[in-house]
This record gives C-alpha cells, sequence and structure tokens, in this order.
C-alpha cells in the first residue's frame, strides 16, 4: 500500500504522519515512512538547495531537481519497499510538483503530468490524504513552526513566496482530487490532529 500525503504549507502533515506510523507499528504492519525531497541519498543532498530561502533557482531548474530526487527516491527506496510487502507513507509526491511548479509556478499541467510518469516509472500512490484548509491559516502554522526550530532559513523558500502562489497550490490540488476522486482523499485540516488522524484512519481502513 503505497499513501501519500499532501497539502499547502502548514496544513499538518507530518503530525498526520506521526500517528499514521504509530497507528501501522501498534497494528504490526510493516511500513516505510519518507518524504520528499530528502528519502534518499540524493534528495538529502538536494533538499537544501530546494528549500533553502537563499537558493535562486531558476523554475525549470527546480522541477528537474525534484524530478531527479523523485526518479532516485523511487527506485532506492520506495519500489523496495513494497516489493518487500511493506506500506509505504510518503510525505509528498508528484502531486505537490504538479501543483507546486504547475499551478504554483504557471507551468504545463498535463506536460508536468507525462514527467512525473516518466520519473516514477508509472508509480502511482494507491491513497492520496489531501490536507485541505485555507492558505492564510497554513503559513501563519508554517511560518510559526520554522520560526520556533529554527528553520526559517533553511528550509522556508515556498513560505516565503506570495499568498496568491499557495493559493494558485491550493486549488490545484483541489483540481488534482477532482480530476481522480478514486485516489484521492480530502480531509479538512482545520480539524484538531485527532479528529483528522480518525478520518485519515477511516480513509485506510484502519478503523477500530
Amino acid at each position: 500500500m503505497f499513501v501519500t500525503v499532501e497539502g499547502v504549507e502548514g496544513a499538518g502533515k507530518s503530525t498526520l504522519m506521526d500517528l499514521l506510523a504509530r497507528a501501522l507499528e501498534s497494528r504490526g504492519i510493516p511500513f516505510l515512512r519518507t518524504r520528499e525531497p530528502g528519502g534518499c541519498g540524493l534528495g538529502a543532498s538536494l533538499r537544501p538547495l530546494l528549500l533553502d530561502v537563499s537558493s535562486t533557482l531558476d523554475s525549470r531548474a527546480e522541477l528537474f531537481l525534484f524530478l531527479a530526487d523523485r526518479a532516485q527516491h523511487v527506485s532506492e527506496t520506495i519500489r523496495p519497499a513494497l516489493a518487500r510487502g511493506a506500506w509505504v507513507l510518503c510525505d509528498r509526491y508528484a502531486d505537490s510538483t504538479i501543483a507546486y511548479q504547475g499551478y504554483g509556478r504557471g507551468m504545463d499541467v498535463e506536460r508536468l503530468q507525462a514527467l512525473n510518469d516518466y520519473a516514477t516509472g508509472g508509480l502511482w500512490p494507491d491513497m492520496t490524504l489531501l490536507l485541505d484548509l485555507p492558505v492564510e491559516t497554513g503559513l501563519a502554522r508554517a511560518r510559526a513552526r520554522n520560526g520556533r526550530e529554527g528553520l526559517t532559513q533553511s528550509e522556508g523558500r515556498f513560505e516565503a513566496e506570495e499568498l496568491a502562489f499557495h493559493q494558485r497550490i491550493r486549488s490545484g490540488f483541489l483540481a488534482r482530487a477532482a480530476r481522480w476522486p478514486e485516489r484521492f482523499c480530502v480531509l479538512n485540516a482545520a480539524l484538531s490532529p485527532q479528529m483528522l488522524y480518525k478520518q485519515a484512519l477511516k480513509a485506510l481502513g484502519l478503523s477500530d
């Protein structure tokens, strides 16, 4: 089972991932928790380039760095885990690239769909949990978190973008959910973490 968790900045992905990992562990289900960028050796090297506020990347360079990370991540980390029967929980995947670089940066969405299909060898999630909430709320959360954890410079590049950029991203995620309703489960990320977790468990067929 390949599960991705997506959403705008500050939607609560990491908190939900923590709770889902505990749920799988308590049920004795083998799993791998990973993220993009950074879920493989190459991704760990690319993450600072992609997320540091001081990075001045051309939008096409940004795209191809994400795609390079994804191709290696799938080959090195995700496919081997799925092959041995483990669940994979991934914080961001191809839908983020299409939402951010497509809807956010204005690149051709269908071209990005094809490029991601090629980079992943056609591997798309079995289930995508989309955490949706107003971008103003998410950005406030994300910036506060970065401040607490000292990540404002090192991982705050996207949080520093203008509000309209993030609004386009939210619209992009929702457009993808409407296009592939059999894969996406849209969750209200304004709910408490525990309520969000219960809804995610139900979507994954793990409810008690």
